[in-house]
């Protein structure tokens, strides 16, 4: 079994190959390599495009559990004050954690590549989670079906938690979310001759202050709904009116109808906004991730594990606005996800997150053990 101070360095050496979306190649090869350092008797190994599948064959089994990390990074800039091991990738981090969950599955496997689980075991390391979205595309994968899971686990480090917490709870833990990318198209000019042309800076100011009315005038105030615009691109220089402009944002829900609803009011503020300002626009919605609902059997066991477990600090959380595919995995197959508690000052998808990685081998040390006893 792989030690601390092993994971660590696992953890920093993937920390610095941040990868985006289905490009994860030099991840995906880092993981193999680990994985092939392991004991293999037990051991089916396959890959699915820049993902891996690890089946750990149980010793007298009933089931097969999954154990689920993403291996993506994100396209930001990294800024910590790491002197080491920072990213070597330009303009790529790993902001969201996924080096510790990847580390923590590692860990976790390394042990029952050595002492043969009770029951199969199943490692999926996910591309794309951060986006397009690789986790429907692995469930559909006839890879993954053939191994016709029975129940599936996840984490998602937590940066406000302290290490030794693990906070969860049944039903929805994290919302509906949806991308957002809406183009304008106007007439182009120059600034002293605005009459000549059709503003799209102007046209998507105007749709940026409008499309937080929805939420404000069209979401039931005791239901939930959240729509941030995190990119506004428009114009080429002072002086030349915009012909075109971008908005790229997000929409997130707590549940299905009032993602559907928020999208209507989108479309309809859209086509009002194509009359008034005489201009054509286009609504992508990208990548549209479902809630991660916990199944109550598999996680009132795993809290009732943790409860008993005196290094465990459990919290009962509430549902969070944050998106995840893992998701797509619970809608079909019963299971849940957790929050890991890792201390840092910084939050997800900051370029300054720096997590203790003493919450590795908490966490590997947990899950083992939680396993054991399926």
């Amino acid at each position: 079994m792989l030690k601390a101070e092993e994971l660590i360095n696992i953890r920093r050496e993937l920390h610095q190959i941040p990868e985006l979306g289905y490009q994860e190649v030099k991840t995906q090869r880092y993981l193999l390599d680990q994985i092939h350092l392991l004991p293999q008797q037990f051991l089916t190994v396959e890959t699915w495009k820049t993902g891996i599948f690890v089946f750990v064959k149980g010793l007298n089994s009933s089931e097969t559990i999954g154990y689920r990390a993403d291996i993506d990074g994100l396209p930001i800039e990294e800024q910590t004050s790491y002197q080491n091991f920072k990213s070597l990738h330009a303009g790529a981090m790993h902001a969201c954690g996924h080096d510790l969950h990847m580390t923590i599955a590692l860990g976790v496997l390394s042990y029952f590549a050595s002492n043969q689980p009770k029951q199969n075991c199943l490692f999926i390391f996910q591309p794309a989670e951060e986006g397009p979205g690789g986790a429907k595309q692995m469930l559909e994968s006839e890879q993954l079906k053939k191994w016709k899971l029975d129940k599936i686990i996840a984490l998602h480090i937590a940066p406000e938690l302290p290490v030794g917490t693990i906070a969860t709870k049944t039903g929805m833990l994290f919302a509906n979310t949806s991308e957002l990318f809406i183009t304008l198209k106007g007439k182009g000019g120059h600034a002293a001759y605005p009459h000549t042309a059709n503003d799209m800076v102007v046209a998507s100011s105007h749709l940026v202050t409008q499309l937080q009315t929805i939420i404000a005038r069209n979401v039931n105030p005791l239901d939930a709904g959240v729509i941030t615009i995190g990119v506004i691109k428009g114009g080429t220089k002072q002086n030349i009116i915009a012909e075109t402009a971008t908005i790229e944002g997000t929409i997130r829900t707590r549940s299905i109808e009032t993602m559907k609803k928020i999208k209507e009011r989108i479309e309809a503020l859209v086509r009002g906004l194509e009359v008034g300002f005489d201009c054509s626009i286009s609504i992508d919605y990208g990548a549209n991730y479902c809630q991660v609902y916990n199944d109550e059997k598999e996680t009132t066991s795993f809290i009732d594990f943790a409860t008993n477990k005196e290094s465990i600090n459990l919290l009962i959380c509430d549902e969070a606005m944050t998106g995840e595919d893992f998701g797509y995995f619970l809608e079909e197959i019963p299971g849940f996800m957790f929050w890991l508690g890792v201390d840092s000052a910084y939050g997800l998808h900051d370029a300054r997150l720096e997590p203790n990685e003493q919450a590795i081998p908490f966490a590997v040390d947990t899950i083992i053990e939680y396993i054991k006893e399926l």
